[in-house]
């Protein structure tokens, strides 16, 4: 039997102590995953966390996209998953990705989207993310961006913004190739629709996307918009 590809889980964090554990205790890694956890400047207990599950604890500059790139940097797979610490993969999740990456004509995936909440809400928000994922190619952070290595390397990773850096590289890969979403979905927590209200942020999101695709404002301006949530 040929080996598998190995996958590198690519993991930027910063102040995930509270979802942190459960995350990564539900990736049930083998031979053929690594982990690679990069923190951006943590002031909980998020680094000690992860160091129970992986030795590939790093900490880089702050700001995600140089965080993930540093993350890239150091991973040995062939496959990059890039994989936010409120966000749970699906069962066979890896063996879904590797199936899908060995079509060459894809260029990169994500999956889509639940949210783990039971409010009828939720399942809107969920539905419109869905619909803007297959209308529009773009794999957002929390949906568990994954490519192989060299295309990464190929587009020149992710540009270094404060923000909408998912978008950038996203545009970059659909001239390579397809872009394609899977089911089952990745659970994303509902933690931050909860502290901002989930009309304020969904509608939000909505803005500022726009507002970087079409009326081309930086992500320097719009970055002043957005709160992190943890």
């Amino acid at each position: 039997m040929l080996p598998q590809p190995k996958i590198s889980i690519v993991m930027p964090v910063i102040n995930e102590a509270t979802v942190l554990r459960n995350t990564l205790g539900r990736l049930n890694l083998t031979a053929d995953e690594e982990l690679i956890v990069v923190d951006g400047g943590s002031t909980d207990e998020t680094v000690l966390i992860a160091e129970e599950f992986t030795d590939k604890v790093y900490e880089a500059k702050t700001g995600r996209a140089s965080v993930m790139n540093y993350g890239a940097e150091k991973a040995e797979g062939e496959i990059l998953l890039f994989l936010h610490a409120d966000c749970i993969l699906p069962d066979q999740g890896f063996k879904i990705i590797r199936e899908t990456i060995k079509d060459r004509g894809t260029a990169a995936g994500g999956f889509y989207m639940s949210i783990d909440h039971p409010g009828p809400g939720f399942r809107l928000i969920e539905y419109t993310a869905n619909v803007r994922a297959r209308l529009t190619s773009l794999i957002y952070g929390d949906q568990g961006m994954f490519l192989r290595k060299d295309t990464f390397e190929m587009v020149g990773g992710f540009k270094d913004m404060p923000l909408m850096e998912d978008i950038e590289i996203s545009r970059k890969l659909g001239r390579v190739g397809n872009i394609v979403f899977l089911k089952p979905p990745i659970k994303a927590s509902a933690r931050r629709w909860l502290v901002e209200g989930a009309v304020y942020t969904t509608l939000r999101d909505w803005i500022i996307s726009f507002s970087y695709s079409f009326l081309k404002i930086s992500p320097e301006k719009l970055i002043k918009c957005y709160k992190e949530v943890r």
